[in-house]
This record gives structure tokens, sequence and C-alpha cells, in this order.
């Protein structure tokens, strides 16, 4: 497995992961997203900035997050100084072909690298009430339940907040 910034040239194929994750998570309940949310010009923001990872196997994508320090606002609900920085993980998807072969686990241990190379200690993450596959991987890679928030974008929907403190030498 190899993990890289994402390039504009990469974007058909994000987006087809994309349209391969979507109907799984709806059809499990997990109405995160949908034919609206992410689309092509949020993954192109975060490519031009330079925060968008993929995870590739055997020359194809298998998964994608955006690493960022990007906090919603209503991260403060749990209690969370939004104006301390944080490395923030947001629009984690894993290709269905590639679930099980630690894709997911990679992406998230690429955030702590980029934290520790920012000397940033916390990392935070969010992810939708009805995700059960990320409610389990969070905190085996020793993430900390923090609470419950809705996104004001995200109406209707409810997102569990996790934490996580690296060491910084």
């Amino acid at each position: 497995m190899q993990l890289r910034l994402a390039t504009q040239d990469h974007l058909d194929n994000i987006m087809q992961l994309v349209r391969r994750v979507v109907p799984i998570m709806r059809a499990s309940g997990n109405l995160q997203w949908d034919d609206q949310y992410p689309n092509p010009t949020v993954f192109g923001n975060d490519i031009q900035q330079n925060q968008l990872w993929i995870a590739e196997i055997d020359g194809q994508i298998a998964g994608v997050a955006a690493i960022t320090m990007d906090q919603e606002p209503e991260y403060a609900e749990v209690g969370w100084d939004i104006t301390e920085p944080a490395i923030v993980v947001h629009r984690l998807a894993v290709d269905p072909a590639f679930r099980g072969s630690g894709v997911g686990i990679a992406l998230m241990q690429q955030a702590e690298v980029v934290a520790i190379e920012r000397a940033i200690p916390r990392l935070r993450v969010d992810t939708n009430s009805q995700n059960a596959a990320t409610q389990k991987l969070f905190p085996k890679l020793g993430y900390t339940f923090a609470g419950e928030i809705g996104l004001g974008f995200r109406q209707g929907l409810r997102f569990f907040c996790y934490e996580k403190i690296v060491a910084i030498s």
C-alpha cells in the first residue's frame, strides 16, 4: 500500500470510489453521504490545499481521507476549544473491494504523521452516529469518544466526535 497526496488527475477515480461507497453506507442506515456530498468541488478544494490523501494498492485507489485543520464550529459543543490547532480527518472512505486490508487504519495513521510533522498533538474526527465501522475503528486506534453533535451542513443527522493526543518530541 502506498499513501500519497491526491492530484487533480485522481479526482475521477476518487468520485468512482465514492459512488461505490455511498450505496453501502445508505443501505446500513448511514445517511452521511449522498449524491450531493461529498462532490468533485469538495475533493478538488482538498486537492488544491494539499490535504487529500489517497491509499493505493496495485495502482488502484483503495481509500481516501482529507487530513485538514478544519474544525466545525459545532465541535465546541463537546467541550473542545476549537481555537486550538488540531489535525482533523474528514471524508474518510475505503473502497468496498479493499475493506479489511488496513486502508482505513493506514489513512488514520497518516493523520498522526501529519500531526507530528506539524507539531500539533491533537487529532480530531467525527463520524455519523450510524457508522458502525468507524465507531469501532477510532477507539481501536486510541481515539477517545468526546460526545455527540449535529452539523449545520448535514441537517437531521447526529455525529460522534473522537479525539486523540499524540506525543510531540
